[in-house]
């Protein structure tokens, strides 16, 4: 059903948030932590022993919880109330329904500044990076006499500076006032400036495991209203999802498991291509403002991957893909070379499309034609 059109004034609406999935929690509205206990030990074992670093750079894969731990450690901070931290911390997790909690959730906590990149109201896109006038409320913030025992500055994610605002960021970290906790949120904190590297702790977070995404999914649904997939989808979804909550939200937003099952139809046809499925698969993901395009891609290259390692491995048995029966068949030992060039040019075909704004429509018609004359090639050399 189409929507109706807006009548009201939405000028007092709150700016979307491009950290945010449409119609799930927040990471700062998830109080509950799936995983990830070896990292809040330990910040606790920090705070406990006094060694609180004034700078962490929380590393790790995308989706599998970074924001929300960060949110976790800057409500846990923000709710003391002396500058003496407490001499045991059993947990980070604050008590339902206190006031920190509801303040922070809400952006409204007078200790905490976060840094993202903004939205664009005239453009309504997101700006490309955190630019150096973001940064300069850091700034501002710190120079303030404090109203709270603890401040924390958030940088959700600190890839989006750029190198005005990264530098601009490091005279905040070089000379901290006591007291100011930066969490530098970082998906590949090896793109970083290596002096920002410098004055930060590194924490590294590991993609959760199958139970821990499933605690982190359930708990998403529950605050969401939503439903938990049935056992059989969920399974899938699991293991699609790299150890990554965000990543199982997104495919079941974006028609993944369609998608999934359509890329897999499309493999296990060759080496005679089904180019029905195929511009079926194009019309899935032609004119959804690339989304779905690119969660089809990912899905593609991991597939291929999966199947290329099994190969590799002798552990086919075991792949993330079991469903790829026949077109496993067709990586043998002497396409194995052939097999993997074309993954590194499947990649490559991609990154110069989205870089030069190709026609989506074009590239999933040519990769498709190279994988069938990739699998052509191997199953004549088994005959």
């Amino acid at each position: 059903m189409a929507r109706a059109p807006r009548t009201t004034d939405t000028s007092n609406e709150a700016p979307p948030e491009s950290d945010r999935l449409d119609g799930w929690p927040h990471p700062r509205e998830t109080l509950a932590l799936a995983g990830h206990t070896e990292a809040e030990a330990t910040i606790a074992g920090a705070i406990t022993s006094h060694r609180l670093h004034h700078a962490w750079l929380i590393a790790g894969e995308e989706g599998i919880g970074k924001a929300t731990f960060a949110y976790r450690v800057a409500r846990f901070l923000l709710a003391q109330e002396s500058e003496d931290l407490p001499q045991e911390v059993p947990s980070l997790a604050l008590p339902e329904g206190h006031k920190t909690a509801r303040q922070v959730t809400n952006l409204a906590h007078p200790g905490l500044l976060l840094m993202r990149r903004a939205w664009d109201a005239s453009s309504k896109k997101f700006k490309q990076s955190i630019a150096i006038d973001d940064i300069r409320q850091v700034r501002h913030f710190l120079q303030r006499t404090g109203v709270t025992p603890w401040r924390v500055v958030i940088v959700d994610a600190a890839d989006d500076l750029n190198q005005n605002s990264a530098n601009a960021l490091l005279k905040s970290l070089e000379e901290p006032p006591p007291r100011t906790i930066f969490l530098l949120v970082a998906s590949a904190p090896g793109g970083l400036l290596p002096t920002i590297r410098s004055r930060c702790r590194t924490l590294h977070l590991s993609p959760l495991s199958a139970e821990a995404v499933t605690q982190a999914i359930a708990q998403a649904c529950r605050v969401a209203g939503r439903d938990l997939p049935p056992e059989t989808q969920l399974s899938t979804l699991l293991a699609m999802a790299n150890g990554s909550p965000r990543r199982v939200l997104r495919l079941m937003d974006g028609g993944g498991l369609k998608l999934f099952e359509l890329l897999l139809a499309i493999l296990e046809s060759m080496p005679h291509t089904d180019w029905t499925a195929v511009h079926k698969l194009i019309s899935l993901t032609g004119p959804r403002a690339g989304e779905a395009h690119a969660m089809a891609f990912d899905l593609l290259e991991e597939a291929l991957a999966d199947a290329m390692h099994g190969r590799l491995t002798g552990n086919g048995r075991h792949a993330t893909f079991p469903q790829l029966k026949r077109f496993a068949r067709l990586i043998t030992a002497e396409s194995l070379a052939d097999w993997s060039e074309l993954w590194e040019t499947i990649r490559q075909m991609r990154g110069e499309a989205e870089r030069l704004n190709l026609d989506k429509a074009a590239l999933t018609l040519t990769v498709f034609d190279r994988i069938g004359q990739t699998a052509q090639k191997a199953a004549s050399a088994r005959v």
